[in-house]
């Protein structure tokens, strides 16, 4: 096969796209932002249509950020799975009183953070529960603990449901209490519980939940703090084409009034164990994003954000390791975390999310022609892995890692760290 032939097939694949489409990609191309009626049009893209935008979400990624393919050595530490909400994508959570509900130790939560550090961690995600009788103030508590055991780790924690839950609990203002977080050692803050940022279908999917309003004044209020976030979407439910341009185009306008979200991360609804897969009352309910609207996903979130929000992560705990690959030549430049232990996706039936190895990673990267990069949470560069030299790491050495490190199903039979006895010794006698 000749390049002359290539060429022409080149010509005559870009002669098929529509032309709604080419003019959509042209904007984007040419440095333009698309609006929120292009992007839903890209959403619902298919044929030669999609297989052009995926190629100039591609060519923006390289022209934006180049080949190089970040991750972060870190650990999820999910400390409690009891909440007060009843969300209906949500597997992970219990109730107060139920045998699996769990509620982990400060100490605990330290020995964690700790083991992690010790393996080559640079951060600990914590995130959790709402549970029912905690301290108001337990978020900050925490953080305090661990900043004196372990100043070196950044802190990556609390979601914006954790941080309202935590003001509504002490009486004091957001922007009070994201002070407190930050006093006590929180580097950033995650960007989830956003799910899609339109109320009609938050309704839906998670009534009571925070509204997108309090969410945006939340995340917007931790930016004027100097306390950086990431930015997330939940889709694959209920949602459809135009709720999820709606969802970016509010993220693009809270970076552009605040510069503070890091990078964005698609995650892809996991419908197995979801409550809401056994009801009933939603009967557009969708079981979970298909192949092509996870490329679109990547594509678009690649052509509206990029003026703004470069960094794009694929999720293997949601996805799996060979999709999220291909999530790379759709815009995406960043393979997310080890995790160590993930247990909120795995909880929904997600196949993935124990742990993955930086070995894991950087052959993935190389595979795809990357040059693979470990980061911070940030997104400043630890050591680029220009060649295929022999590195490595602590965590490489790891065997068996559900039995070193305990899995979501291990930790919700343990007796030691029953929820119910933690609630009936903090209500006493």
């Amino acid at each position: 096969m000749s390049i002359s032939y290539l060429q022409k097939s080149l010509d005559a694949l870009l002669s098929d796209v529509t032309t709604a489409t080419g003019r959509i990609l042209d904007r984007a191309l040419g440095g333009l932002d698309i609006a929120v009626d292009e992007a839903a049009r890209l959403f619902d893209a298919s044929g030669t249509d999609l297989t052009v935008m995926t190629a100039a979400a591609d060519y923006l990624r390289k022209k934006t950020v180049g080949d190089v393919v970040t991750y972060v050595i870190n650990r999820n530490i999910n400390f409690t799975n009891v909440c007060v909400k009843a969300c209906g994508f949500c597997a992970f959570s219990r109730g107060h009183l139920g045998e699996e509900g769990y509620f982990l130790p400060t100490e605990e939560v330290i020995r964690r953070a700790r083991e992690a550090r010790d393996l080559g961690a640079t951060e600990v995600c914590i995130q959790a529960g709402l549970a029912p009788g905690m301290d108001g103030w337990h978020y900050v508590k925490l953080c305090q603990a661990l900043k004196e055991s372990l100043p070196e780790l950044h802190i990556h924690g609390f979601s914006p449901e954790e941080v309202l839950h935590g003001s509504n609990l002490t009486g004091v203002t957001i922007r009070d209490y994201l002070s407190a977080l930050k006093d006590a050692g929180v580097g950033s803050l995650p960007g989830t519980s956003a799910e899609i940022l339109v109320d009609e279908v938050r309704g839906k999917i998670s009534p009571g939940r925070i509204t997108t309003a309090k969410w945006v004044e939340l995340i917007q209020t931790a930016h004027d703090l100097g306390i950086p976030t990431t930015s997330t979407i939940m889709y694959g439910h209920v949602e459809n084409s135009h709720h999820k341009a709606v969802h970016l185009e509010i993220l693009r306008d809270i970076q552009k009034r605040t510069g503070g979200i890091t990078e964005f991360v698609p995650l892809s609804f996991v419908f197995e164990e979801a409550p809401i897969s056994h009801r009933k009352r939603i009967p557009e309910l969708r079981t979970g994003a298909s192949g092509a609207e996870i490329i679109k996903m990547y594509a678009v979130s690649r052509l509206m954000l990029n003026n703004w929000i470069p960094n794009l992560q694929v999720s293997w705990v949601k996805e799996g390791p060979k999709l999220s690959q291909i999530g790379l030549m759709a815009g995406a430049n960043d393979f997310g975390g080890t995790l160590i232990n993930e247990s909120i996706s795995t909880a929904a039936g997600a196949g993935y999310g124990q742990l993955m190895k930086p070995s894991q990673f950087r052959n993935m990267i190389r595979e795809m022609g990357r040059i693979p990069g470990e980061r911070s949470t940030t997104y400043k560069k630890i050591k680029i892995f220009e060649s295929e030299e022999e590195t490595v790491d602590l965590l490489d050495e790891v065997d068996n890692p559900e039995e070193r490190f305990g899995s979501y199903q291990h930790l919700i039979r343990l007796k030691d760290y029953r929820f119910k006895d933690f609630y009936h010794a903090r209500k006493g006698p």
